[in-house]
């Protein structure tokens, strides 16, 4: 073997050294093994070897390809590692082909080859959605070793020594193609029936009578600390069709746990038919006496495959190294500037933490600095694990996090630096060569799915704030009614969505309940959405009723030419009567929690969605709301699944909005979201009705074109005041009626309403006209001007007056305050 001359020894890394000793403790396999039977002795060290690329060559994949028979095709022959489908990996490539396979066998010289130099190949799937480099070594002379890093950064200097030794020194381990073995089944992803052989059964401790052929017969088997990575191997993924492998532990009626290993490939689906997973399950448990180390770096590769959020990567390492390193505690942050923003604290009290990290402490995490810990920064400026035995001079800040040891982790990822990881235990603790090189490895995967996962956790962000920008910022203050509101995105992907809510304050003490959806999850839907909520509220405010409010809608959208139809709901409430009409686009019932407690689902005609027909009917149904009335309005995403349809949906909100407490509806809403579908957007909007303390006093008046109109609308303005019991402040607003009525007679045609308002000691005049035209009052008046006098006058007889659209027309109004007169004499 080259590299054996004390030259070599004298450059080697210690790393590299750390692999050639283990390819020596793992040069003969243990007595007795059970690994894939009947395969010899080769594949078992074949496989050893591939796992110790993994865990000293920082490799999320290593697989080596031998030349078949004919030497027309280099077939794979072992792989270890996360499933290489993720990288586009096949299993043979044509020798005379230009994979880099075939040129590293014909050549003889490794390559090192940047994603960059991948990007066109075709035979990488999904390169789209992660950065990685190969390296490639001849192996003897039938084949060659191929190890993915994830990363565009590539091996480094002692990763490629590394690879370069465990290829030279194992090549006599090469096997041809492997044989299948083990126990053998056969799993329908859609039915979750399996067929399994006897040594299944075996393995699994079951008889040939106790078991029924479900799959989850045998997942209730399995460590409760296992069942998520085998779930994530069993579970259907269209995008990862191909070969899988996993390590993990069963119950056994012993109680003791025994080790098995899955190897199975996922099968396209045939038509009719869902995707399979066949393979084969061996006994393990010969192997070792626990977990090794390289099975934990190939769980923690699998848990950071499917990690979507920083929080979910953070997660994912504690879950990995904490409990079997037995530390008694960890902190993973990413670096941003010169601070450490923590993501994850285990234990997550206060108290476990050093006074600096407590100081620091900001609601949920703290933010750490750097600069108040210059060994902390020493290690990320060099980028390499550091490690530190009980006793060693540190800092308070780090030597508290682990006075029987510290691990400090800093986090790669490509030519910067993502963040650290911070592993202590209280007792003295010896650090082995194996549990160094795990900590190393773990680095490297977590440093990259760090970063993979910030920026979609940026991503997702820039999605969420484009959505609150078009949804209310607040919910407006109710006379007599509190309204919350709640939206939850979609975490299935990066599109904005297309529901809606909106509450909307309307004259006499009306309001407006809207939630909407639009179909489709993307930048159309998510316009669409804010013009239809737009088109909905000036609608409303114009003053139209609920039916040509949505006709009104219905016909803009039909106008607008899109693709795109949406559904809604419109709820006009009136506070004072406690009495709603709704309106329905094709979209849920709303939901009422009556004050006794029971809960209906409201019956209510439903016209077609908006933008499918031009000339739709959109009735109108009456509802009717006593004191203490939770009314709900959500969109599909809460009661709809792949599992559960809209009715039964509807049935479980019903019975939740019973269960509930009305008095607090902030937690109601959020309780009714836990169970909400996460791969589709939700509204949900919740008005309880209270009824208003101070219901206000109404009087109408029709102003007929007659030449004492006016007359007639003062003596009934006085009959109405003195009804009312209000004598003081009554000649101005006799005033003010004169001139509202004057000018909507002198300035419009068509009807003239006058109504008359008392809410507690202010008096509101309205005087409602046919004409659009906004009255303005003029900028000057000249002593010789006969006109444009009544609009000051107003002003200054009212404490604040204006107008507001009122089907097709206006109303214009003014409010003024009523004085009460003094003990003892009038008021002043």
């Amino acid at each position: 073997m080259s590299g054996e001359d004390g030259v070599g020894r004298a450059t080697r890394t210690p790393r590299a050294e750390l692999a050639l000793r283990s390819l020596v403790v793992d040069s003969d396999p243990p007595p007795n093994s059970r690994l894939w039977p009947g395969r010899g002795d080769a594949h078992q060290r074949l496989h050893r070897i591939l796992e110790q690329v993994l865990v000293f060559a920082r490799a999320t994949v290593a697989a080596v390809y031998l030349a078949d028979d004919d030497g027309d095709l280099l077939c794979l022959s072992e792989s270890a590692g996360v499933p290489r489908t993720l990288y586009g990996l096949r299993d043979s490539y044509p020798a005379s082909g230009a994979s880099p396979v075939a040129e590293a066998c014909r050549s003889g010289r490794p390559l090192w080859l940047p994603f960059r130099a991948l990007g066109q190949d075709a035979d990488v799937r999904r390169s789209e959605l992660r950065d990685f480099s190969l390296g490639v070594l001849p192996w003897g002379e039938r084949g060659c070793l191929l190890a993915v890093h994830d990363g565009a950064d590539g091996f480094d200097a002692d990763d490629q020594e590394c690879l370069a030794l465990l290829a030279e020194a194992a090549s006599d381990a090469a096997p041809g193609p492997r044989p299948a073995a083990g126990a053998v089944f056969h799993l329908d992803t859609g039915t979750g029936r399996v067929d399994v052989d006897d040594e299944m059964l075996r393995l699994f401790g079951l008889g040939p009578e106790d078991f029924d052929g479900r799959v989850e017969t045998l997942l209730a088997l399995t460590v409760p600390e296992d069942l998520p990575s085998l779930m994530s191997m069993v579970e259907s993924d269209p995008l990862s069709l191909g070969d899988r492998e996993l390590e993990f532990r069963i119950r056994q009626p012993s109680g003791e746990p025994r080790w098995l290993r899955l190897r199975a490939r996922l099968l396209p689906a045939t038509q009719g038919g869902a995707a399979r997973l066949v393979g084969t399950v061996a006994d393990a448990s010969t192997l070792r006496s626990g977990l090794t180390d390289v099975a934990r770096v190939q769980r923690l590769a699998a848990a950071l495959a499917t990690a979507g959020t920083v929080r979910d990567v953070s997660q994912a390492v504690v879950a990995a190294l904490r409990k079997p390193l037995q530390a008694d505690r960890i902190a993973l942050a990413e670096l941003e500037g010169d601070r450490l923003v923590v993501t994850v604290l285990d234990p997550p009290e206060p108290e476990a933490w050093p006074d600096l990290w407590r100081l620091e402490w900001r609601s949920e995490w703290p933010d750490a600095p750097v600069r108040a810990m210059p060994t902390l920064a020493a290690a990320l400026r060099e980028g390499r694990a550091a490690i530190w035995p009980a006793g060693t001079a540190l800092e308070p800040a780090l030597a508290d996090v682990g006075p029987g040891g510290l691990a400090v982790l800093p986090l790669p990822a490509g030519s910067r630096m993502a963040g650290a990881c911070l592993i202590g235990w209280d007792a003295p603790h010896d650090f082995g060569p194996d549990e160094r090189a795990l900590l190393t490895a773990s680095a490297g995967l977590a440093g990259q799915a760090l970063m993979r996962a910030h920026a979609f956790d940026a991503e997702h962000e820039l999605v969420g704030m484009l959505q609150r920008t078009l949804l209310p910022r607040r919910l407006p203050t109710l006379p007599g009614a509190v309204a919350v509101a709640r939206y939850l995105p979609t975490t299935a992907g990066l599109e904005v969505g297309g529901d809606w809510y909106d509450v909307i304050p309307l004259p006499d003490h009306h309001v407006a309940l809207v939630i909407g959806d639009v179909q489709g999850h993307n930048a159309g839907a998510a316009t669409l959405m804010g013009q239809m909520r737009t088109a909905l509220r000036a609608y409303a405010v114009e003053g139209h009723p609920p039916d040509v409010v949505v006709s009104h809608a219905n016909r803009l959208l039909m106008d607008m030419e899109t693709d795109l139809f949406t559904t809604c709901c419109y709820v006009d409430v009136d506070m004072e009567e406690g009495t709603a009409w709704c309106v329905r686009a094709g979209h849920l019932p709303p939901v009422l929690r009556h004050p006794d407690g029971t809960t209906e689902i409201a019956e209510s005609e439903s016209g077609p969605p908006l933008g499918v027909i031009t000339q739709a009917e959109f009735p109108m149904s009456p509802l009717r709301l006593r004191p203490g009335t939770v009314l709900a309005l959500t969109t599909d995403g809460l009661v709809e699944s792949s599992d559960t349809d809209i009715e039964d949906g509807l049935d479980r909100l019903a019975g939740d909005l019973a269960a509930a407490d009305p008095a607090h509806l902030g937690p109601v809403a959020d309780a009714l979201l836990g169970g909400a579908n996460r791969d589709d957007d939700v509204a949900l909007l919740l008005m309880r009705y209270d009824g208003m303390d101070l219901r206000p006093l109404r009087e109408s008046w029709t102003v007929w074109r007659l030449p004492q109109a006016v007359g007639h609308a003062r003596r009934f303005t006085r009959r109405t005041l003195r009804a009312w019991g209000v004598e003081f402040e009554a000649d101005a607003v006799l005033l003010v009626v004169s001139e509202l009525v004057t000018n909507a007679l002198a300035h419009t045609d068509g009807q003239v309403r006058l109504d008359l308002t008392l809410v507690d000691d202010r008096l509101r005049v309205a005087v409602a006209d046919s004409s659009p035209r906004t009255p303005v009052g003029p900028a000057s008046i000249g002593w010789e001007a006969t006109g444009g006098r009544g609009i000051l006058l107003v002003e200054a007889m009212s404490s604040a007056w204006g107008t507001v659209p009122a089907g097709g027309g206006k109303q214009v109004w003014a409010e003024t305050a009523i004085g009460r007169p003094r003990a003892g004499g009038p008021a002043g």
